[in-house]
């Protein structure tokens, strides 16, 4: 018997989902305000221990962690790991941004060695992911969107009673702030597009035009990541930020002409994160969705039809389906967290995490900056 619980922090919200793999029961399955968490971080633990009150000491926890870190527990964690996975300046820590909310509950995550809390990798730290495709890139997936491939991975292996070795598709996640993607092939996740270098989001601009970041660099010296949640589908609808939410958004689509240019704007961003995806890996057998937006009733058909049509314009027979959950408050990541803790524990999906080689992960995510080491040594000493 193996109790496993899985966080995923989102720009919204963070989720947690636990199950117990013998009974199927789901020991949690909640989503606490991202706000309250940067307020008081220490809400996710008082949480984690109420759990092991209620059914006894929890076998895993794989805890949110960023842009991530080789596997590890996290009491083994160094501080520079915590700070690399959350890097940020330091006029965005005095601005106390989300992330700083998030650096925090790792630090308490460490500091409380009882609980069997675990960090986990994103898609750069991956030794399935060729070095090339490495080459110049930070955000390929966070931890958190690697969550999210762990239950699409478990699904359709599950769904076509198939081995894992067997399991092709592009994961696409459509969240708040960013459209992130992932490619997995023979099981195994060997690219990605993650939101801030594929294309918009519906907040994020996604990737940045260089002359752009070198006309920023200029004129703003306090560069803040605030601007990374600038100038995506929010904005060419002329939205403020934060101010309209998915469900708004749809029934804005049908009556306001710039939010449906911005609808357009979003449905080809994902094709071409999709397109993007189909050189490495390129007759999947599915593309499997989550997000808040795959459960906006009017954006998701009209997605879910982009994406089926385009599909078939080019020849490629995958099915596009969202990725089926147990949980009805958690989001997809934080059921492919707990998913990705059951099989640090040994339970039914040891397997699972074995063949997707996340105990050989290992590096940091400046360590493919193929520039001047000296570039390299300064930007990686800067945020250490």
């Amino acid at each position: 018997m193996v109790k496993a619980i899985g966080i995923d922090p989102g720009t919204m919200s963070i989720d947690i989902y636990g199950f117990d793999d013998v009974t199927g029961e789901t020991i949690v399955d909640t989503s606490i305000p991202r706000d309250r968490l940067t307020e008081n971080p220490a809400v996710v633990v008082d949480l984690l221990r109420d759990i092991e009150a209620r059914y006894g000491k929890v076998d895993a926890i794989v805890g949110p962690c960023g842009y991530g870190m080789p596997l590890k527990r996290a009491r083994e964690a160094e501080d520079w790991e915590i700070k690399l996975a959350t890097f940020v300046s330091a006029e965005d820590v005095k601005r106390r941004l989300k992330i700083i909310g998030l650096r925090e509950l790792m630090f308490l995550m460490k500091k409380n060695s009882d609980l069997n809390i675990w960090f986990s990798p994103g898609v750069i730290h991956l030794p399935t992911v060729p070095r090339y495709r490495k080459a110049n890139r930070i955000d390929m997936g966070t931890a958190d969107k690697v969550y999210t491939v762990v239950a699409a991975v478990r699904d359709q292996a599950e769904l076509y009673g198939i081995p894992y070795s067997e399991v092709s598709l592009v994961a696409v996640e459509i969240g708040f702030a960013y459209t992130a993607a992932i490619a997995v092939e023979k099981g195994k996740i060997v690219d990605g597009v993650g939101g801030t270098i594929g294309w918009p989001g519906y907040l994020g601009m996604g990737f940045m035009d260089s002359e752009l970041a070198y006309a920023l660099a200029n004129a703003y010296p306090g560069f803040s990541k605030l601007l990374l949640f600038r100038g995506g589908i929010s904005d060419i609808a002329g939205f403020k930020p934060f101010s309209v939410m998915p469900d708004q958004f749809s029934k804005l689509i049908e009556k306001d002409a710039k939010a449906r240019e911005a609808y357009e704007a979003m449905v080809e961003a994902i094709l071409k994160d999709i397109s993007t995806l189909l050189v490495a890996v390129r007759k999947p057998r599915e593309i499997l969705l989550s997000g808040r937006f795959t459960r906006v009733p009017g954006v998701r058909e009209g997605i879910f039809t982009a994406i089926e049509d385009f599909l078939s314009d080019l020849g490629i027979k995958a099915r596009v389906r969202s990725i089926r959950r147990r949980a009805r408050e958690a989001k997809e990541a934080a059921e492919g967290a707990s998913i990705l803790a059951n099989g640090i524990a040994g339970g039914k999906y040891r397997e699972l995490i074995e063949h997707m080689e996340f105990r050989r992960s290992s590096g940091t995510i400046f360590d493919f900056i193929i520039l001047d080491p000296e570039v390299r040594e300064k930007i990686f000493g800067f945020f250490k």
